[in-house]
């Protein structure tokens, strides 16, 4: 992933969206990564495949349920 300065990113910004179009591009700001800029193709694969998780996750919760699988939500916290 190539890496970026805030200034440098602000000065070529066209340069950046041609970039984000290829691979995400890494932005830092003060020597600390801050943001990564993506391709909206990119954002949006990455959503579905959080959305996709999130799915199998309630649909394994489900199941688990059904099958008499409970646990307790502190325990669960802790376990976290």
């Amino acid at each position: 992933m190539h890496t970026l300065t805030a200034n440098d990113a602000k000065r070529n910004f066209g340069e950046l969206l041609l970039s984000a179009q290829r691979e995400p591009v890494k932005i830092s700001k003060n020597n600390k990564d801050a943001v990564v800029v993506m391709s909206i193709r990119d954002y949006e694969e990455l959503e579905a495949m959080k959305a996709d998780y999130l799915k199998h996750c309630f649909e394994a919760a489900k199941q688990g349920l059904a099958q008499g699988n409970a646990v307790d939500g502190e325990d669960f916290l802790n376990a976290l």
